[in-house]
């Protein structure tokens, strides 16, 4: 019992020594700003349901006005077999319009994904040729109606996954044949690439969103190499303080950008909504901590970089006034502050 009493204080020690060592990390202020090449993940309503031109203009003021370069406009998610019901997208010609007209040089990409079948579990099978066949026919239908690219979100997605690459490429040949883009959302890289076994042998597979897998550095690399762009999805950390989560964004942030920065747009993605069970994660942790993560590059990716907003239907007044202020350039003109 008296081992057990020590081994609990020396454990209760570490952890206290972590928490003051992050914490003091966190006090200093960031002193790089944010940048202009920014995404946001937007509700299906906007190609589903009618809006009127008023609200179609209140969507490009608010583009323009935080310097949103691509929105990913949910319009699927795919059905089992690689479709996408016509009526789901009913309108989609006509935010596509209005997109061009309010908000000029705003990309709007078509946001399509599934929960991918693995070991026997989820929605949709990437393994089968016809299915992939059929995604890329309903990539072409939104490239038709003009979305200017296609943006994937299949989870969960494995560094294994030899179909997901498969389909990856064939969808890059298309993209890239029409001069659109392809982006694609990612999980939060690994830890450490050794560790990748043991969430596969440990943890559950498949059916659920935000789960391991971690996509290893390999993985990152050659996903770079086809996508235009890739958002990694940064949120639902879980962490119990502002010092640990900002830690979290700053450390992806960093090894994101200094990994695959020089071959690709990179969004790092940003919550604006409260997590579960009071955890500290938030909008203002989240861009502190992205920008902590660009103080420690040694240089600027060669590409864009900035971060993805997750997500229109969470975000409010103050999160934007927030995120302007602590995020966009000084520089950056935005309409009324």
């Amino acid at each position: 019992m008296r081992w057990t009493g020590w081994a609990a204080a020396y454990a209760l020690g570490l952890v206290a020594l972590v928490l003051a060592g992050a914490w003091v990390w966190w006090q200093q202020e960031p002193q790089a700003r944010g940048t202009e090449a920014n995404a946001l993940w937007a509700r299906h309503q906007w190609v589903g349901e009618p809006h009127s031109d008023a609200e179609y203009r209140a969507l490009g003021e608010l583009l323009r006005r935080n310097r949103i370069t691509d929105v990913f406009f949910h319009t699927g998610p795919f059905e089992a077999d690689g479709t996408v019901p016509a009526r789901k997208y009913r309108y989609a010609r006509q935010l596509i319009a209005a997109v061009r007209e309010y908000a000029p040089g705003v990309r709007a990409q078509a946001y399509l994904g599934q929960i991918r079948i693995v070991d026997g579990d989820g929605l949709i099978e990437l393994d089968d040729p016809d299915v992939r066949a059929q995604v890329l026919k309903t990539d072409e239908v939104f490239l038709d109606l003009g979305f200017d690219g296609i943006h994937y979100d299949f989870e969960p997605i494995y560094p294994d996954d030899a179909s997901f690459m498969t389909l990856m490429k064939a969808t890059s040949e298309l993209t890239r044949s029409r001069g659109k883009l392809l982006s694609v959302a990612l999980e939060q890289q690994t830890l450490m690439d050794e560790a990748q076994p043991f969430y596969k042998a440990l943890l559950p597979r498949g059916g659920r969103y935000h789960q391991p897998p971690r996509p290893t550095e390999e993985f990152l690399r050659d996903v770079a190499g086809l996508a235009d762009q890739v958002a990694i999805m940064t949120y639902d950390v879980s962490l119990p303080t502002e010092a640990l989560a900002g830690w979290h964004f700053a450390r992806h942030t960093r090894t994101t950008l200094e990994l695959i920065g020089d071959r690709t747009t990179v969004f790092m993605g940003v919550p604006t909504y409260r997590p579960l069970m009071g955890w500290a994660e938030d909008l203002p942790v989240a861009l502190r901590g992205v920008r902590r993560g660009i103080d420690d590059l040694k240089r600027p990716p060669r590409r864009p970089f900035g971060v993805g907003v997750y997500a229109d239907w969470t975000t409010g007044p103050d999160e934007w006034a927030h995120y302007r202020s602590a995020w966009l350039p000084r520089t950056a003109k935005t309409a009324g502050g």
